[in-house]
């Protein structure tokens, strides 16, 4: 039998780093082992686990990441008495976290399929839960059922499925059917909806200043459409939302009002709630004395809480407040959900193989599907006329060497000063909307102006949000949207035009 501490530990996911010093993995196993914590949730390293990592990403040198992440799973595994829980956030696939593993498309991208959406969806959700399953992972908290109504959202965007609630929620099934059938776990994210805000919960308090009825017919639709299909977790976000709190702005996270009277009580939720990263500042600011915000977030609602600072004072601040009824029905939960996705019959893992080829053969089939001509028209034999007459140019921006585009290209280029016509390629830089995604204004400047003074066509590698950036696109001839740079998308963009 165990003790009631024992019990809640069962309730602990904290943060554990691929890339950490052995000093901290021996922290770690020591927690393990000290506290009987259920559950790890994996990030690459503690630069990574920021919110800007992409600015950073270019310094960081590490190799043989999957290696690493395979042996400690086993390492960590192996000083649990209980099966751990190994948990990610991989919302395009493994590739989000490790190095050289699969990557699929993001939630804007998938949002853009134009033939068999949620077919495609749920085959990438199976597709990258056989990834995380073959790695020793048991839960992806993905996908995210946020709705991404505002355009300058700064930590949603390219992670949700679009703007329009219903294909949100439809999307959000299908991905999270497709992992279920690989067997693993799968959370909608972030209730009650991340997409209306303008503040990272990363760095401070987004607050949602809506109505029930707007709530209802936006940011809750996916989720009470997931509960109505069976969905098993949900995690909540750090956004305060006074219409679901009696008025107040207190983060939703740890609103008893939210997740037990509104998610579990008025939607009729009976899976398990996960706190988004106790770590986080929006929450973790307002409680300087450690283990005072683990009890406020289980005493919410919480069933798993994830990436707390203070797990060994959580513990014990839950064990001297809470009751023993309390503690058992989410320790049984928790047990629960170990026992359906296999988690207490425990073998080590070993290294997974992955399918390159038919992981390449699915992002051709799915390229094909979502890159899109916005606006205007490709006319090939003209474009081939203006090739033989030596009057066609291209300039790439935001590349260091020749694109795989370009180089499949059957045009004869000449200078832009000789040329009629310009295919402007852009490699967006980031996906995240900081610094104009990324860009400088004095090449979003040229770009602008080379579209005025030439007959231009834009051909856009990147998050399609980043287009407003590029001034009037009227001004080129036709704007051909490729949301991803991935080699097989220039590949089918680069068919377009032959």
């Amino acid at each position: 039998m165990l003790t009631k501490k024992q019990k809640i530990a069962q309730c602990f996911s904290p943060a554990a780093f691929v890339h950490d010093s052995e000093e901290n993995h021996q922290k770690l196993e020591r927690l393990i082992r000290e506290e009987g914590i259920g559950s790890l949730t994996f990030f690459h390293s503690r630069h990574s686990a920021v919110a800007n990592f992409e600015s950073r990403a270019e310094v960081l040198d590490y190799s043989g990441t999957l290696e690493k992440l395979v042996s400690l799973i086993n390492r960590f595994q192996g000083a649990s008495k209980i099966p751990l829980l190994i948990c990610i956030d991989a919302e395009y696939g493994l590739a989000m976290r490790i190095e050289k593993t699969p990557q699929y498309p993001f939630a804007i991208t998938l949002g853009a399929l134009q033939q068999d959406a949620e077919k495609w969806v749920e085959e990438v959700g199976y597709r990258m839960g056989m990834d995380l399953k073959r790695s020793g992972i048991h839960l992806n908290f993905a996908p995210c059922a946020d709705v991404n109504t505002n355009p300058n959202n700064p930590v949603i965007g390219y992670r949700s499925f679009g703007d329009n609630p219903k294909k949100v929620s439809r999307l959000a099934i299908a991905n999270y059917k497709g992992m279920k059938k690989a067997g693993i776990g799968a959370c909608f994210k972030h209730f009650p909806g991340h997409g209306d805000t303008e503040v990272d919960s990363h760095l401070g308090l987004p607050v949602l200043h809506k109505s029930l009825g707007e709530l209802e017919s936006e940011e809750l639709l996916p989720f009470q459409d997931g509960i109505d299909q069976g969905i098993e977790l949900i995690m909540v976000g750090h956004l305060a939302v006074p219409a679901l709190s009696g008025g107040r702005e207190v983060p939703a996270s740890i609103s008893k009002e939210i997740i037990t009277d509104f998610l579990k009580g008025k939607m009729g939720f009976k899976g398990l709630v996960v706190s988004d990263a106790l770590n986080m500042k929006a929450v973790a600011n307002y409680f300087p004395e450690p283990g005072d915000l683990e009890w406020r977030a289980f005493q919410a609602g919480n069933d798993l809480l994830c990436f707390s600072d203070h797990v060994k004072e959580g513990i014990e601040k839950i064990a001297e407040k809470a009751s023993e009824e309390e503690v058992e029905v989410v320790f049984q939960k928790v047990m629960d959900l170990k026992k359906q996705l296999g988690v207490l019959e425990f073998n080590p893992v070993s290294y997974p193989e992955f399918d390159w080829s038919a992981h390449s053969q699915l992002q051709k089939d799915l390229a094909k599907n979502y890159v899109s001509i916005l606006s205007g028209k490709l006319k090939i034999e003209e474009l081939r006329q203006l090739s033989r007459d030596g009057k066609m140019a291209i300039q790439e921006y935001f590349k260091d060497e020749k694109s795989r585009f370009s180089e499949l290209l059957k045009f004869d280029f000449v200078s832009i000063d000789q040329a009629k016509l310009v295919l402007v390629t852009l490699f967006v830089p980031s996906h995240k909307p900081l610094n104009q995604f990324g860009m400088q204004e004095s090449v979003l400047e040229e770009i602008k102006s080379l579209a005025r003074r030439k007959s231009c066509i834009l051909i856009h590698f990147g998050n399609p949000l980043a287009l407003k950036h590029l001034g009037e696109l009227s001004n080129f001839e036709s704007v051909v949207c490729a949301y991803q740079n991935f080699d097989e998308t220039q590949e089918v963009v680069a068919g377009l035009f032959v």
